[in-house]
């Protein structure tokens, strides 16, 4: 037994390593010395001073993590009177002024807020629906639903489900609800049969059984689904994702081939998203925006190294060549500079 002892604390110590390892794959850091007051009073000096001064705007904001810019908040109230909110939108502007205001946004509200974002207006974003719900883990969802109802009174599956319709939207709702199996455990023979009956309800088929595709993709646990997608390359001969593109289309297929692109990996699919943001015909800030802020603490590492793999370039020169001015300088900093 103390062979056995010995060998489960060793897997949990390894366990915990990895755990430890994946959170700090962002790029911003909590500051050593950190001294709210004393930032607080930096911040109102450039707001309050002759003229802005961006830069120290900047410094200041993109190298506190998110807890730290909480505090900072609150010591600036404390001094003001005024939320910190409420005086970077009265001093700065556009683009510059959605980032910073982003940074100083708890996680949870600002996936919450551009939850909202998504579904007001006389369109509904599904882009942005799809990849809020497809790449977030059930803690987050939860959190966005506890955030959305703090601020609405409502509860978010309620009003998402006047917003969607058909199977898109059993898709979405099935994701909001933030239940998809967390085990690591890997069944092989469950992998196999879930490959059958994917091959069956498309490829195999006259006409394609959505709901097949649909339960598996949004319920079995990451590990599970990325054996089933090596399952049904070998049943099949051609890669999940291209069954999909092939007898699924319009906004269903759109969140599925998300979902199975977040299986493989969640940051090779937020690059993906980066790249053909700034490279399609012009730019979304808003997504830029979205996607460095809320991802700077979690795996921005992962995406800025999946970005170079993939298109051979480097997020940070792209950043620089497609953007400009402040909002420009945030995201860089935010991001960093390859090897930093």
């Amino acid at each position: 037994p103390g062979k056995q002892a010995k060998i489960r604390n060793r897997e949990n110590r390894q366990g915990k390593a990895r755990q430890g390892k994946s959170t700090v794959r962002g790029t911003i850091k909590e500051k050593p010395g950190f001294n709210p007051s004393e930032d607080a009073a930096a911040l109102r000096k450039a707001i309050e001073g002759i003229g802005t001064t961006e830069k120290t705007l900047i410094d200041v904001l993109t190298q506190r993590s998110n807890a730290q810019r909480q505090l900072i908040c609150k010591a600036y109230q404390d001094a003001t009177g005024r939320t910190l909110c409420d005086a970077l939108e009265g001093d700065t502007n556009g683009h510059f002024e959605d980032i910073l205001v982003a940074l100083i946004t708890p996680p949870a509200k600002f996936d919450c807020q551009e939850f909202i974002q998504a579904i007001k207006g006389a369109g509904t974003t599904e882009s942005i629906l799809i990849e809020l719900f497809a790449s977030r883990s059930n803690h987050q969802i939860k959190a966005i639903c506890d955030a959305y109802l703090a601020e609405t009174g409502r509860a978010l599956i309620h009003d998402l489900k006047s917003e969607v319709s058909g199977d898109f939207e059993k898709t979405l709702l099935i994701l909001a609800e933030g239940k998809r199996d967390e085990s690591t455990n890997v069944d092989m023979a469950k992998a196999k049969e879930d490959a059958k009956i994917l091959y069956e309800a498309g490829e195999k088929t006259w006409g394609t059984d959505e709901s097949k595709f649909i339960d598996i993709l949004c319920h079995r646990s990451v590990p599970q689904l990325r054996q089933t997608l090596v399952e049904y390359k070998s049943l099949s001969g051609k890669t999940l994702q291209e069954s999909i593109e092939r007898e699924v289309s319009g906004r269903l297929e759109e969140i599925l081939v998300a979902i199975v692109k977040c299986v493989k990996s969640v940051p090779a699919y937020l690059a993906e998203r980066l790249y053909k943001n700034m490279k399609g015909a012009g730019t979304t800030e808003s997504t830029l925006t979205r996607i460095i802020v809320s991802r700077s603490e979690v795996d921005l590492q992962d995406i800025k190294a999946e970005y170079k793999k993939l298109f051979g370039t480097s997020l940070y020169s792209d950043i620089e060549s497609e953007t400009s001015g402040d909002f420009c300088q945030t995201l860089l900093k935010i991001c960093g500079e390859d090897g930093k």
